[in-house]
């Protein structure tokens, strides 16, 4: 008798439900500009339809700004975003004539239940020269060697016509260079800054050897430093990107002065740029 034949299915488990990422609720305008500040850098930008653009703030990774293109479009479209810490935002977005914000802070969680946008004043902005830094930080940094005052670099400073220059330290945090100068007017004309340059240039330069220059921007600047007004003292903090050289270049910082020849120039060399204080080591108060 013949043995009927037993078929066996093996069983799968049940698929896991997906989840969902609630979008936000953006209303946008034709004659106005929303800017929207994330957590981190923007790397991705996806629009749903031609009735909306979005770009990046010029200089600005966290910024994006958002414009209708098509004045009273009715139809909903979204777009989504995706930044350098991994977050995916996804956006609902409705033309209104007169938007409840303009500027929309999302570098804070959203809090659960909460899907609309809040208006904030206290975004960070991520600027592309000072890296994951954010300027808060970088501001505190040269607000500390300011108030601070200390000097531990006393080999390096330029002096001609009662004018006096001292570069007094130089610190260094996450791939940054912090310099601290001290300018001395003991004339009573002031001194008034044209521009400050840096550039890597090579000690010695023979008459038939060309001349090789690189030049560096600065990053920032603790103040907008002008003048050194007659018979006074100022200090400021220059921020540039760290940078070592070979031992057969020098660092010169050149300041000019402005419908003048009072020119100063400083030479630092590869061992001060790599004996630059850490940071780290000092008290910084948030």
């Amino acid at each position: 008798m013949p043995v009927d034949t037993i078929k066996v299915v093996k069983s799968l488990p049940p698929e896991e439900p997906y989840t969902t990422i609630a979008p936000y609720d953006l209303r946008v305008t034709y004659d106005k500009t929303t800017h929207l500040i994330f957590s981190s850098a923007i790397r991705y930008v996806d629009l749903g339809s031609e009735n909306i653009t979005a770009g990046k703030a010029d200089h600005a990774e966290n910024v994006l700004r958002v414009k209708a293109l098509v004045k009273d479009f009715t139809e909903e479209t979204n777009f989504s975003v995706i930044t350098d810490d991994g977050k995916f935002y996804n956006f609902n977005v409705r033309y209104s004539e007169y938007p409840d914000a303009l500027t929309i802070n999302l570098s804070k969680e959203r809090k659960s239940g909460n899907d609309n946008l809040s208006t904030a004043t206290d975004g960070e902005v991520l600027f592309k020269e000072l890296g994951s830094d954010a300027p808060a930080l970088t501001h505190l940094v040269m607000e500390t060697i300011y108030k601070r005052d200390k000097r531990f670099v006393r080999h390096i400073g330029a002096e001609s016509f009662g004018i006096k220059v001292q570069l007094k330290g130089i610190y260094t945090l996450n791939g940054k260079l912090f310099f601290y100068l001290q300018f001395d007017n003991s004339t009573n004309i002031p001194f008034t800054i044209d521009f400050i340059n840096f550039k890597v240039v090579d000690k010695k330069v023979g008459k038939r050897t060309v001349i090789q220059e690189r030049t560096i921007e600065p990053l920032g600047e603790y103040m907008e430093l002008k003048e050194i007004a007659g018979t006074s003292t100022e200090k400021n903090v220059y921020l540039l990107q760290q940078l070592t050289i070979p031992d057969d270049k020098v660092l010169v910082m050149e300041i000019f002065e402005k419908n003048g020849g009072r020119h100063q120039v400083l030479s630092i060399e590869n061992e001060d740029l790599i004996n630059a204080r850490l940071v780290k080591d000092m008290y910084l108060k948030f």
